[in-house]
């Protein structure tokens, strides 16, 4: 679990740094960091998507995980109610960046390999190496949204902590198929919400976080047929 307080202890001081700047920087420097993480997003979530799906058995599962799952998150209003609790306590713009941030966080491959790999191999290297990585992503989502970024360490560590244990529990029903529709998903949402803070389409990403619900539940279903 080291590597885990590692990569949530890295996003606090991140957004510590980060907040510390935010005051320094004129108006023209949020938008050119917002721009920067826009791009960052897309790339990685581009980059996240390629090699799971081509590696894929089933290349329409993750269409069928985001129609079932955005319209189950749709009607659970997760996202109208995430910006709600999130804008009682700070205001609409680190609503955005801290829907974002959570996305960059826990649904890179990185993010969801170095938990699977601690728990099966002993190995924190992708742990060690998401920490790094989450340390200059809060810097600068830190210096644009403040440091209610912080809250991303939060969520990140109940979902690596959560996958751990998992994992322990489970690693003999865990297959390569699974981990690879996950990555596909969590990937399509990571571009999508580099979109919204590009502001070229607002997405409500949280609405599709449930389509990471669908594969287990279609590949334990086929397991068994």
């Amino acid at each position: 679990m080291y590597g885990t307080i590692f990569n949530a202890a890295m996003i606090i001081v991140g957004s510590i740094i980060g907040s510390l700047l935010k005051s320094r920087l004129k108006p023209k420097y949020h938008t050119v960091l917002m721009q920067a993480i826009g791009l960052a997003a897309i790339v990685v979530g581009i980059h996240t998507v390629i090699k799971p799906l081509d590696n894929s058995h089933l290349p329409v599962l993750f269409i069928i995980s985001l129609a079932v799952g955005g319209t189950l998150g749709t009607a659970w209003n997760i996202q109208e109610n995430f910006d709600r609790v999130v804008q009682r306590f700070t205001n609409s713009d680190l609503s955005a960046g801290l829907a974002t941030a959570v996305l960059l966080y826990c649904f890179g491959s990185l993010s969801i390999l170095g938990p699977i790999n601690a728990a099966l191999h002993h190995d924190y290297t992708f742990l060690l190496t998401n920490g790094t990585l989450d340390l200059i992503t809060s810097i600068v989502l830190g210096a644009t949204y403040g440091i209610g970024i912080a809250w991303g360490a939060a969520v990140l560590f109940c979902w690596q902590g959560g996958l751990y244990i998992l994992v322990l529990l489970l690693r003999t029903a865990l297959s390569a198929s699974l981990l690879n529709e996950l990555m596909i998903v969590g990937g399509v949402l990571i571009f999508a919400s580099g979109l919204g803070v590009l502001e070229i389409k607002k997405i409500n990403t949280l609405n599709f976080l449930p389509a990471l619900l669908i594969p287990p539940v279609v590949l334990g279903i086929l397991h068994f047929f």
